[in-house]
């Protein structure tokens, strides 16, 4: 009775610390969502090498609904021993656990294709609104400056784009790896051939490829621990 006592005290404790940052990431991403530029502004050189890649305040928004959800179903269903609510925490659990799994096969297996998709997708965009659009040319210009790379693939990225149909030059960060040369011309691009910051961002995984594997076992590990947590109040629930 004692060990039940302390595991359900325990569950209540960490899925209430789980609520407040599910409640904090929405408050965030509402926040992102509603006015991105004062956003980019407090947090600019913090927030800008993965803003291009994904929808910011979207994600932020899934992200707190997600745990908010988690941590009232866990918190609710510990207190107040009801049966349905740890269940509905241990399923969404289990299909969170399942999809992470799903996601890092994928990943790993098709990470070419989903660089083919990746580049369909933001290309466009890049030779849409780089140089027009204040907010998504200084993510990018942080973005190039903090990994030391050009566009997504390379600097062909940005031909056709409003920057270089004005200036007729390429991003100075497309010629030099300190980004001193505000001429680059596409001669001076190709002869520098500064690689794209997708396969840059690649590269600081891989390099970096043991913390991040255990950094996903640590989730995977919490996960499993709360699942089983969760299954072990409800079977000793009345």
């Amino acid at each position: 009775m004692q060990c039940f006592s302390f595991i359900r005290t325990m569950m209540i404790f960490f899925n209430t610390i789980i609520f407040l940052c599910g409640a904090a990431l929405l408050a965030v991403g509402i926040w992102v969502s509603v006015d991105g530029p004062s956003f980019l502004k407090v947090f600019g050189p913090l927030s800008s090498s993965a803003t291009q890649f994904v929808n910011v305040g979207y994600f932020l928004i899934a992200a707190g609904a997600v745990l908010f959800a988690l941590g009232f179903l866990g918190c609710y269903g510990a207190h107040a021993e009801n049966k349905c609510a740890l269940m509905t925490f241990f399923l969404v659990l289990l299909i969170i656990f399942i999809a992470e799994i799903a996601a890092a096969v994928v990943a790993l297996v098709y990470t070419t294709l989903a660089e083919q998709f990746l580049t369909l997708l933001i290309v466009p965009t890049i030779k849409k609104e780089y140089g027009s659009q204040k907010d998504f040319t200084q993510v990018w210009n942080s973005t190039m400056e903090g990994l030391k790379c050009c566009g997504f693939n390379n600097y062909t990225d940005f031909q056709g784009s409003p920057y270089f149909t004005k200036n007729n030059v390429f991003p100075k960060y497309c010629c030099s790896d300190d980004a001193s040369n505000t001429n680059c011309t596409e001669a001076e691009a190709k002869k520098k051939a500064v690689k794209g910051c997708f396969s840059q961002l690649l590269h600081g995984i891989r390099t970096n490829a043991f913390a991040v594997g255990g950094v996903a076992a640590g989730i995977g590990a919490l996960e499993l621990a709360a699942m089983i947590v969760s299954m072990y109040l409800y079977c000793h629930m009345k």
